[in-house]
């Protein structure tokens, strides 16, 4: 491009896993000092296809094959707005009704505003509060809640640098990030098949090929391709979806709502309320187990304990046959529709697409479908050609390269050498993520395994408790991944847990102001990954792993810091204070410049050479692809060797078989009625009451089902003008005001007096959340479709509160999956829905609704700032 377009290009890998895993690779064009625009990555400028090995499956007459570019989804393109946010935070803030020597005001936490203090003043507080916590009550009354998505950045890391600093002072309370991506399969799947690290099939290895040679459908459930894999890999995904339409390979989804892929690509749609997929997969099993048309001989020598499910199945346990009919009554899929494809999947060769496995995983006694299915894999053969499970998302995910159904690599690379953020650690103390708030507000609580993904299935049945002693609780959380209300469990009874008198100092640092935020005491702003230089991977793309020199694209906006150098700054006033403290810095950067740990990243990555490597070439040529591994296409596909021969190929169960009964469940939970041995349909427990036939569903009749959104990644990307001139983005009200959209079927709408347009509560006794209603029969009666992840703008906080901004997991149930398995649940509960005057609202609420409020992006920070 002429030096007119561009005075500079940097290489970016824009993908917002958070935690060293990058993907999506693009090219960021700089004019002026500004980023001009946000492109993906030409591959033959440096390569030719025939160096890069470039594969090729050949089926039915057609080819499937990468391209000579990154496929970066919109999410990365417009990627520039967000550091350009009018709601960027610009400098150190400080709550102004908090005073560490006098009134902390907690019970202001969410609703006080704040006032700009110099950086120097910002850490001297910090670091006064960490001593003094340190020395009162222990370092492990501080909580450091250092994961979450967000820009996968590496010596800049988005999440976890000051861990490093508070292991360098006595350690700190670890959060433990339990499977929120596979919660049904972390904690049931593993039970029936292994499948370590997350509990979803791990060997993969050419399944796509297989799939195209072998299969004559893919059941997508409670996928979306076209959505959920832009912000890990790109659009690999929407490519092999369209070619599996191009073979003739049938595309049946599966999910309560007709969603972007299935409206490109479904031959047949499923509507299945959610969270009732165990209903549907239990009448699968019975006409199978009634007509005869299951592998008897293969789960003679592939499985153990079937006859417990059959037994469970055909009614003898409790007098109810799991007929279709009375599946029906429970899924909301007609009789005669679960009998035609239970049918079609006994005649033909079937797998299952999953993007992290949909709304069921995430919702009550996930751990139910995730093992239903399991069972229906078993049933059908699983691991022979064409029957297989695989995911559209993560390929590569933690480092597992059988975790790709696409072609692999010669290598693998890990930016291990240069991350400086939060790694996996077993050692105590710890608390589940899941479990946050009731650690603060409770004086003890229980649960078993470290729940963090990628553990093997004997740690779920370790129990742990946190009882600490009177005034060594949890009294400071430093956070760098402040969206724990819009992603995770409860949030209203969280936001309760940040105001509570025992919680003394919260600190955040983030580049903008939003969601948790708002509950801080004292807001580092830090500077986003256009700002800042870094080594990074791209290893989800589908295509070929890379590994990028991250150049800096733009000066930083206002007076932030990178996350690594945020933290350092607190390093250097708490060296200051002297004793333990002497020599921080020191410590904790190891001595070592960025451009240090960049060569240490690019050395370390993985190559054979990686020590002679030419380090100076690489800052040059900006980007490193690694082909296509020798002889690929002779690996052999899926979990064939399992099928052929189990004993030499055994799982990782303690029979080394699909397990339908698990010992290991029955010996460990003998009295636990919600996760037994054998999956089942539960009504209700542990918590949960959240089904049609509940009492509560005559005060809140519907199904909300909070999928990944479109655009954005969980609470990232809210503020991006380009999205919300979109009509799927956000549903402009009488007010002026972008609402989430709520998406309800005309034959619900008529009922609840609702038109296109209207402005809605979805609402539980937990609160109500508000939402742009958008009629739709693309979700299904007795469902209510509204994407999770919405910025928070709340009228009124905590339990019972009420939020504009369409947050819909501050009313998600706080409970876990269920006693035994701390995951979240944030999909598939009941709620009720009512139209709502906006107006008559603003003069209830008018400061919070007088709020400054900007069409483009959102709410923005003007009005919380004051001066002093």
């Amino acid at each position: 491009m002429s030096e007119r377009t561009v005075d500079k290009s940097v290489v970016k890998c824009l993908g917002f896993c958070g935690f060293g895993m990058g993907s999506n690779i693009t090219e960021v064009d700089v004019v002026d000092g500004r980023v001009a625009r946000i492109r993906p990555l030409h591959y033959d400028q440096l390569y030719t296809p025939e160096e890069l090995n470039a594969w090729k499956i050949e089926a039915r007459g057609h080819v499937f094959e990468p391209g000579m570019k990154s496929y970066p989804p919109p999410l990365s393109v417009a990627y520039k707005t967000r550091t350009y946010s009018p709601n960027r935070i610009p400098y150190p803030l400080k709550r102004v009704d908090w005073d560490p020597n006098g009134e902390r005001n907690t019970q202001n936490r969410g609703t006080s505003k704040y006032a700009r203090i110099s950086w120097d003043e910002a850490c001297d507080l910090i670091a006064a509060e960490i001593k003094r916590i340190q020395e009162e009550a222990g370092p492990f009354s501080i909580l450091a809640q250092s994961d979450g998505h967000g820009e996968t950045k590496n010596v800049h890391a988005a999440h976890g640098c000051q861990t490093n600093l508070l292991n360098l002072t006595g350690g700190f309370l670890k959060q433990a990030r339990q499977p929120d991506s596979w919660e049904g399969w972390y904690w049931g799947a593993k039970h029936a098949w292994g499948m370590d690290p997350v509990g979803m099939q791990t060997i993969t290895t050419n399944v796509v090929k297989d799939i195209s040679e072998n299969g004559d459908a893919v059941f997508y459930w409670g996928a979306d391709p076209e959505t959920t894999p832009w912000g890990w890999g790109g659009q690999m995904a929407s490519r092999l979806c369209y070619w599996f339409n191009e073979i003739g390979v049938l595309s049946v989804f599966v999910a309560p709502d007709c969603n972007y892929a299935a409206a490109v690509h479904a031959d047949k749609w499923i509507p299945v309320l959610p969270n009732t997929d165990v209903a549907l997969q239990l009448a699968i099993a019975y006409v199978w187990m009634t007509e005869g048309t299951y592998e008897k001989e293969y789960l003679d020598t592939h499985a153990v304990g079937f006859d417990w499910f059959e037994y469970y199945v055909l009614g003898h346990e409790d007098g109810m046959p799991k007929t279709p009919e009375w599946a029906a009554e429970r899924c909301g899929v007609p009789d005669y529709r679960i009998k035609a494809l239970a049918r079609y999947w006994a005649k033909h060769k079937v797998s299952i697409a999953h993007c992290n496995g949909g709304g069921y995983i995430r919702a009550a006694f996930a751990h139910e479908p995730a093992r239903m299915e399991v069972y229906l894999l078993g049933m059908r053969g699983v691991g022979q050609p064409g029957v297989n499970q695989f995911q559209m998302i993560e390929w590569q995910l933690m480092d597992v390269k059988t975790l790709n159904p696409l072609p692999s690599c010669s290598v693998l690379p890990s930016s291990e050498g240069a991350y400086r953020g939060a790694t996996m650690d077993l050692s105590e103390p710890f608390i589940p993520k899941t479990m946050i708030h009731k650690a603060i507000t409770e004086p003890s609580i229980e649960w078993h395994g470290h729940v963090i993904a990628g553990i093997d299935r004997a740690d779920q049945l370790i129990p742990f408790t946190y009882a600490p002693e009177p005034g060594k609780g949890i009294r400071m959380i430093w956070s760098d991944s402040p969206c724990w209300s819009t992603c995770w469990n409860g949030g209203h009874e969280f936001q309760d847990a940040l105001r509570h008198p025992n919680l003394e100092f919260v600190l955040v640092q983030h580049p903008w102001m939003e969601n948790d935020c708002l509950f801080a005491d004292i807001i580092l702003p830090t500077s986003t990954t256009l700002e800042l230089e870094d080594f990074n991977v791209d290893v989800r793309n589908g295509q070929w792993n890379a590994i990028a020199y991250e150049g800096q694209a733009v000066d930083p906006v206002g007076d932030v810091r990178t996350d690594y150098e945020a933290v350092g700054e607190v390093a250097r006033a708490l060296e200051r204070l002297g004793g333990i403290y002497e020599n921080l810095y020191e410590r904790y950067t190891c001595g070592n410049e960025v451009i240090d740990w960049i060569e240490k990243g690019f050395r370390e990555c993985g190559m054979e050479d990686g020590d002679t490597a030419d380090f100076d070439q690489f800052l040059e040529n900006r980007f490193m692809l690694f082909p296509t591994e020798e002889d690929w296409d002779a690996k052999p596909a899926g979990l064939i060797g399992f099928y052929e021969d189990p004993e030499n190929n055994p799982l990782l169960t303690p029979s080394g078989k699909i397990e339908y009964y698990s010992t290991t469940l029955a010996e460990t939970f003998p009295d636990d009625h919600v996760r037994g041995p054998v999956a089942h349909w539960i009504e209700k427990g542990d918590g949960h009451d959240d089904r049609i036939s509940s009492e509560r569903a005559k005060e809140y009749p519907y199904l909300l089902v909070t999928n990944h959104p479109r655009w954005r990644v969980h609470a990232n990307h809210d503020d991006v003008p380009w999205f919300r001139e979109l009509a799927t983005c956000k549903v402009v009200g009488p007010d002026g005001y972008g609402y989430e959209p709520l998406y309800v079927n005309p034959v619900d709408a008529e009922k609840l007096g609702l038109a296109d347009g209207d402005i809605a509560g979805i609402y539980n006794e937990r609160g109500m959340v508000l939402g742009g209603v958008v009629l739709s029969e693309r979700i299904m009666p007795g469902a209510v479709s509204q994407d999770h992840g919405a910025r928070c703008d709340s009228i009124v906080v905590g339990m019972g509160g009420l939020d504009r901004g369409g947050a819909n997991n501050l009313i998600c149930p706080s409970a876990t999956t269920s006693k035994n398995a701390a995951g979240e649940v944030t999909n598939s509960f009941l709620v009720g829905v009512k139209k709502v005057d906006v107006f008559e609202l603003a003069e209830r609420y008018p400061e919070a609704f007088a709020r400054s409020y900007d069409a483009e992006c959102g709410r923005v920070l003007d009005s919380l700032i004051v001066e002093e």
